[in-house]
């Protein structure tokens, strides 16, 4: 008898069902070889659909940005796109079309110096974004070495210990050190006071985050701007900011328009988004813009002839698909201004009706409602202090399960569900956090928080329903 503890145990055939394989023929399709002979493509389709049944709902996956449900007709332009590669704008004019609109649309809306005459380009979503960003930094920081006689030996590029994973990727693949500021204590983003003192001449830049991925929250550029002004009187020391907006880039211009973070600040020299977050597309597509020429270095830019016409091109990957910037631009004719901010402040008053049921609950309080991004994260009852230490008699000090107990009930029904540590500088403390997306609908919402009262009466013995989740 086969153990079945691991993938290795697996047998090394595929099962075909009978209905899928032609009367009298045997079907041999091994799992890790590529097998001899071809088969039909339905018997393929449904070998591999009922496999893929396995994996979770995607509309049920609380734990992402990334859009899970788009309109039909949205999925359907991304069919027909998905075999154009952009890089050949000689060939897919219409599509490179597309891209450009894009960029206009989305420098218009973070106020770019000249909207109609964009700097930037699509990506293959934010992490693409953000390494082409970053080596902008870098460039420009050795050209402004170089011209003061000093050495480019040892840049800096200066982070929160909330930075998403992507800024330590790019500062070991491209040799830059990183200074992680802390995070002071009870606190969730970064002090513009902190970014400035970490400052100096090999400084590249500064990375300010508009939605953290830890709970949502924004993190205060304009106020940092203000911060490196005053540096720069005090010690000649120029330190230009990149503004990370993978997350709040195509939400905040919607619901938020009089928070200052883009390019009305002049320091911001470049920033970056997700299109596939709240810009409401499916995986695979991002945005990159500069202020100006002079923030993107022309050095960076490629141009290529053998796909005919004269190509620039900015991208680590040379092949880039289409369907995503078509989708993208689908949706921006779709909802238009209008309809962003419609959809956008829905997920938002989903997310703070849901933060104030979880926080009415005996056993959590929370620490994001969704005044940012519409992002709700929470902890038990107590254990949201500035020592790092629950406070004494609370629920917190004396609770005999954990959230990641709580989370692993709630997958039984479904739900995926994070719970994890907080960043560095908080890692005490432990969170859960539900990210609220387009098509997350108040009935979900309501599930979600009936399922999570059955999760924690399963944790603490109580049973199922001990009534401790929303009711209407």
């Amino acid at each position: 008898m086969p153990k079945y503890s691991s993938a290795q145990s697996l047998q090394d055939g595929l099962d075909v069902r009978p209905q899928f394989s032609r009367d009298g023929a045997v079907v041999d399709i091994p799992r890790r070889r590529m097998a001899e002979n071809s088969v039909d493509p339905e018997t393929a389709y449904h070998v591999i659909a009922d496999e893929l049944m396995l994996d979770g709902h995607a509309r049920l996956n609380v734990a992402t940005f990334g859009t899970t449900w788009m309109e039909p007709q949205a999925e359907k332009l991304m069919a027909e796109a998905a075999d154009k590669n952009l890089v050949d704008r000689d060939e897919y004019p219409q599509t490179a079309q597309l891209e450009d609109r894009c960029l206009d649309i989305i420098a218009d809306f973070w106020n770019a110096p000249e909207p109609d005459n964009p700097i930037g380009c699509s990506t293959i979503g934010s992490s693409e974004g953000c390494m082409l960003a970053g080596m902008a930094l870098k460039w420009r920081w050795k050209e402004r070495q170089e011209k003061a006689g000093r050495s480019s030996a040892n840049p800096k590029l200066i982070v929160g210990a909330n930075v998403q994973v992507c800024w330590h990727k790019f500062c070991r693949y491209w040799e830059v050190e990183p200074v992680e500021v802390p995070i002071r204590p009870g606190e969730t983003t970064l002090h513009p006071e902190d970014v400035a003192a970490a400052c100096d001449e090999d400084t590249i830049g500064v990375i300010g985050i508009l939605g953290s991925t830890f709970d949502g929250a924004y993190e205060d550029i304009a106020g940092m701007a203000k911060a490196l002004d005053k540096l720069e009187i005090e010690t000649g020391t120029y330190v230009p900011i990149h503004v990370d907006a993978a997350s709040g880039g195509l939400f905040a211009p919607f619901v938020d328009p009089e928070l200052v973070w883009d390019f009305r600040i002049e320091r911001v020299q470049s920033i970056n988004a997700s299109g596939h977050k709240y810009g409401l597309v499916y995986p695979g597509v991002g945005w990159v813009l500069w202020r100006n020429e002079e923030a993107r270095p022309e050095g960076l830019v490629f141009r290529v002839d053998y796909l005919g016409g004269d190509h620039p091109t900015m991208s680590l990957n040379f092949t880039k698909p289409g369907s995503g910037v078509v989708a993208q631009y689908y949706q921006f004719v779709r909802l238009g201004y209008e309809g962003f901010k419609r959809v956008h402040q829905h997920s938002r008053d989903i997310a703070q009706m849901m933060a104030a049921a979880i926080d009415g609950m005996d056993e959590f309080e929370v620490i994001a409602d969704g005044s940012d991004l519409p992002v709700v994260a929470f902890c038990f009852k107590g254990a949201n202090t500035t020592s790092g230490k629950p406070k004494k008699d609370s629920y917190a000090a004396n609770v005999q399960y954990t959230l990641n107990d709580v989370a692993d009930w709630m997958k039984q029904g479904g739900w995926a569900v994070p719970a994890y540590n907080f960043c560095a500088d908080r890692e005490n403390l432990e969170i859960i956090r539900i990210v609220v997306r387009n098509a997350f609908s108040r009935d979900l919402a309501q599930m979600f928080l009936m399922e999570l009262g059955r999760a924690v009466g399963r944790c603490d013995g109580t049973g199922e329903d001990a009534g401790r989740a929303f009711r209407h």
